[in-house]
């Protein structure tokens, strides 16, 4: 595994040029150009907003800035983790003639799929700041936890991208169950409500390491408290397994990817 991130290092260049290139591409004759990036959080926002007034209002109260804010915060991470995950599992296959014809660590491709969907988390995050910094919501000293909360976010999502795209290279139907589990992931996943609300079967949400995650930011960020230590030291600890598990997955399979693409 050391191994395999030093060569990760070596062809950085490679690496930062990919990431220019997935970045062009997607935006690329596109009309709306980045806001893009912006749209389609919205429209994410705008579904969880309607989801949680329809639940509010069979509970018998009003949806509040809270609640708004909370969906919001969380919203940004899981569009990030589930177009990362799809771009990933793609980015073998999609780049078939690069991985046949020259060497390179091709754990290159799959990373940066994932830094470019990063850029688009960036772009999200700072229109998010700027909005909640509008509304006057504040912040405390507890969103201090948020950079370790997002370390985590990101080494989960790259093991698991990892993994599965050396996964859909030997099988091609990998990603058409990815997608239909991402599709309907999130109605497993705090994104949309909290895990509170489920009473004692929270815990089930929160073994989803996504789900510890979520519910972390939206404690550091929104709630203004201490994440639960329990739930964040189990994400963090399943996103490095996850992240250690996707590096060695990938390289024990990695020369056989040239004759079985």
């Amino acid at each position: 595994m050391l191994q395999a991130l030093k060569e990760l290092i070596k062809y950085r260049d490679l690496f930062y040029m990919l990431t220019l290139r997935d970045i062009r591409i997607r935006y690329k004759q596109a009309a709306m150009g980045f806001l893009w990036a912006i749209f389609m959080p919205i429209v994410a926002i705008g579904a969880g907003i309607l989801i949680k007034q329809a639940m509010a209002v069979a509970a018998g109260h009003a949806l509040d800035i809270l609640g708004v804010v909370s969906i919001s915060v969380k919203v940004l991470p899981w569009t990030f983790f589930i177009s990362s995950i799809r771009f990933a599992v793609q980015s073998l296959v999609g780049n078939s003639n690069l991985v046949t014809k020259i060497y390179f660590p091709r754990a290159v491709l799959p990373l940066a799929s994932i830094a470019a969907c990063l850029f688009d988390l960036s772009i999200s995050a700072v229109v998010l700041t700027i909005i909640l910094c509008f509304f006057h919501l504040g912040a405390s000293v507890y969103i201090l936890w948020t950079p370790l909360i997002l370390l985590f976010l990101v080494l989960f999502t790259t093991g698991l991208g990892l993994a599965l795209s050396a996964a859909n290279l030997f099988f091609r139907d990998v990603k058409y169950i990815v997608e239909i589990i991402l599709m309907f992931g999130i109605f497993f996943t705090p994104v949309f409500y909290d895990a509170d609300a489920l009473g004692r079967f929270r815990i089930f949400m929160l073994l989803n390491p996504m789900g510890s995650i979520l519910e972390a930011l939206n404690q550091s960020i929104v709630l203004k408290q201490m994440p639960d230590r329990h739930w964040l030291t189990y994400a963090g600890l399943a996103s490095v397994v996850m992240f250690c598990v996707g590096i060695f997955v990938f390289h024990s399979k990695e020369q056989s990817f040239a004759e079985n693409i």
